[in-house]
């Protein structure tokens, strides 16, 4: 709370008393600024945060009262892909979260945690956060984004609603909400296959979350004239493939802990409906469970807090009670929300106290309960709802599954996305008289690919001074993919440098030079003109040379691919990594070690600062993997480096018992 207290602070005096800050109109409710970003998701932060660090003037709206979004809502066990794509200042973050719990990197850890980074965030760059403040209304002159005006987010009075003006605007919202406004073309739910000639979007019958066969859909089993069981649509399911407005499910990312000085208990919420929760019963007579991982996905934070995530056929997950919130206005969203919020916390109280449930189920939920030191000013609940996905604009290019997959290609890519094609179950049906649930997708196998700055910026028939770069311009399919917390963040940070140059230069998005974009991000990855970090990857065939033969292996490592060689005795096989230093100095050097199977308990490594040469060797049984990642950056050392390219390191498959793998060298520079 006293983060809070400080960043609000922070925008009273920065409005006030600095003049790189938007300044007051003649209008004592409205405020002008450069760049207005609407959403304080992850986002939102990082792009408010570089317009500044850029010499603008920024404005920062969040209709709640914390800033992060989802990564301080509790998703804290991060959804990654592949660590290649996060770039710029997502890594910075990621960096600094490891600060905070003493490693290089850390990819999992607490709500507070992250907000206190964001937080940070603001008061390092200093711009201002509009905190409680939602959009009712855009004004346009032609195609251009003129003002916003917003009200209250708790207690909506005319005579307090405020008008923003920007030159542009960047929204950041999970809903899209400003783009919408702004009369900008977008879709709800999913569309068919035909529509972009793809083969796992629409309606999906698989196997993922799903209930086994046998489960009743009834009141009474196996008797249709009792009527369904709560959660059961009473509609057919429709071809495979077939295109619709529903909206993959909804949940919350769960922070729950088992220290008992920090639980609040799980009492039963006043809403509390036990019938929500009788297919859960019948699932598990089908399926047996020995402990609550059986039903919830409960991924371990720091300090033995949860971050707990939907599984199986019934769970955290609300299917099908979310359609309507995309476009719902604010009183019937809160009312969808509310519902997800009763839903979840009866379905943990149900858990622990339901007599129908197992004893040892019963006994293992009491050991959890709220966190007291999480979301203090909400009870230990998340303030954030899970909003997987809502609208999604239809902008200058569709990012599809041919995307994804790489069969086609954006050569205008501002930021990279690697995961899997991934969609929760959108509805629940009666299918041959058993319950099936349908829409989940988890399709995968594929590597990093660009996400084209086209599919950031609306038609310029559209908007001319709009990025949407986290409701964008994808299908669903595709957008399951592009929906990780650190590709929002990335892309949040390449609207906001699009947008200082649309502003410098005063043209239309759409006129953007992205090329420029793309070397800004790369000379300038943190915003601040600090010297950037060197990657060294071995699909960089000008800075990599290989001695001997290699087998090229395509997932599980730092980016595209990585290098094997299993021949252990023989001919001696090498990996040389070969830096351009821009600038001389004091270097922590990083090799990447993906895990293996059958991997050598020894690697010999090379170090050659251009001046002399040592040699370390890394233990295999040092590797710690943590989170969804299968690998880990190691630290070789810190190094003198001369500017050039006269510094080496060196993999070989010296002394190997085993797998040697060679994948990246990362070289970063000491402040």
């Amino acid at each position: 709370m006293e983060n809070i207290k400080r960043a609000l602070l922070l925008v009273i005096s920065a409005i006030c008393f600095s003049s790189d800050m938007p300044v007051l109109a003649q209008n004592k409710n409205a405020i002008e600024a450069d760049v207005c970003i609407y959403g304080g998701t992850c986002a939102g932060v990082i792009a408010a945060y570089t317009a500044k660090r850029m010499g603008k003037t920024v404005i920062l709206i969040e209709p709640g009262k914390h800033l992060g979004g989802m990564t301080t809502g509790g998703l804290g066990f991060t959804d990654i892909g592949n660590k290649y794509v996060v770039t710029g200042l997502a890594r910075d973050f990621y960096r600094r979260v490891g600060e905070h719990y003493g490693k290089f990197e850390q990819w999992i850890f607490e709500p507070k945690v992250a907000e206190e980074i964001f937080n940070d965030y603001v008061k390092r760059a200093g711009f201002a956060v509009l905190f409680e403040n939602r959009i009712i209304k855009t004004n346009k002159k032609g195609n251009e984004i003129k003002e916003v005006i917003v009200e209250n987010s708790f207690k909506p009075i005319a005579a307090i609603n405020k008008i923003i003006r920007a030159k542009v605007f960047i929204d950041c919202s999970y809903e899209g909400d400003l783009m919408a406004r702004a009369g900008v073309s977008y879709t709800v739910g999913r569309e068919a296959n035909s529509q972009y000639n793809e083969t796992i979007n629409g309606v999906e019958l698989m196997d993922g979350h799903q209930f086994p066969d046998g489960v009743s859909p009834f009141k009474v089993p196996d008797d249709p004239k009792s009527g369904l069981l709560w959660g059961i649509a009473d509609t057919e399911l429709q071809a495979k493939g077939t295109g619709d407005k529903k909206v993959q499910a909804y949940n919350f990312r769960i922070t729950l802990t088992n220290v008992p000085e920090n639980r609040i208990a799980i009492t039963r919420p006043a809403n509390y409906n036990p019938q929500q929760y009788e297919l859960l019963l019948r699932l598990k007579e089908k399926s047996p469970w020995k402990s609550l991982n059986d039903v919830m996905i409960m991924s371990m934070m720091p300090n033995r807090k949860t971050d707990i995530n939907n599984r199986g056929g019934f769970s955290t997950d609300m299917i099908g009670m979310n359609w309507e919130y995309p476009e719902a206005d604010y009183n019937r969203r809160a009312a969808i929300w509310k519902a997800h919020e009763d839903y979840t916390k009866g379905f943990l109280y149900f858990l622990g106290n339901d007599s129908r449930i197992p004893a040892n189920i019963r006994d293992e939920m009491s050991q959890w309960g709220y966190p007291k030191d999480e979301y203090t000013d909400n009870g230990g609940w998340s303030p954030q709802l899970y909003i997987r996905e809502a609208r999604r604009m239809i902008g200058e290019l569709v990012m599809t599954q041919h995307h994804c997959q790489g069969k086609e290609i954006a050569n205008d890519g501002i930021g990279m996305a690697a995961y899997t094609m991934d969609s929760h179950n959108c509805d629940r049906h009666v299918v041959n008289g058993m319950v099936k649930n349908e829409g989940n997708v988890e399709v995968g196998g594929f590597g990093p690919y660009p996400v084209s700055y086209r599919a950031i910026i609306p038609k310029r028939k559209d908007a001319s001074n709009l990025f949407v770069p986290v409701c964008l311009s994808a299908t669903h399919i595709a957008y399951g993919s592009i929906r990780m917390e650190p590709v929002f963040m990335v892309l949040g940070q390449s609207a906001a440098v699009a947008a200082c140059q649309a502003i410098d230069k005063k043209i239309p998005v759409q006129e953007v030079n992205v090329k420029e974009v793309q070397n800004l991000l790369k000379s300038n990855p943190l915003a601040d003109g600090s010297t950037p970090e060197v990657l060294v990857d071995n699909d960089d065939t000008d800075h990599t040379q290989k001695t001997g033969s290699w087998e090229t292996i395509k997932n599980g490592g730092y980016g595209p691919t990585y290098f094997t060689d299993d021949s252990k005795i023989g001919v001696t096989k090498a990996v040389r990594f070969t830096p351009d230093i821009i600038k001389g100095g004091n270097y922590q050097i990083y090799t990447y070690l993906p895990k293996v199977k059958n991997a050598s308990t020894q690697i010999y490594i090379t170090i050659d600062d251009g001046k002399s040469a040592v040699e370390k060797i890394v233990n295999q049984s040092d590797l710690k993997i943590e989170g969804q990642t299968s690998g880990e950056w190691v630290s070789l050392g810190s190094y003198d480096l001369l500017k050039g390219n006269k510094a080496y390191v060196q993999i070989s498959n010296k002394n190997a018992d085993g797998v040697t793998t060679a994948d990246a060298v990362l070289f970063v520079p000491l402040k």
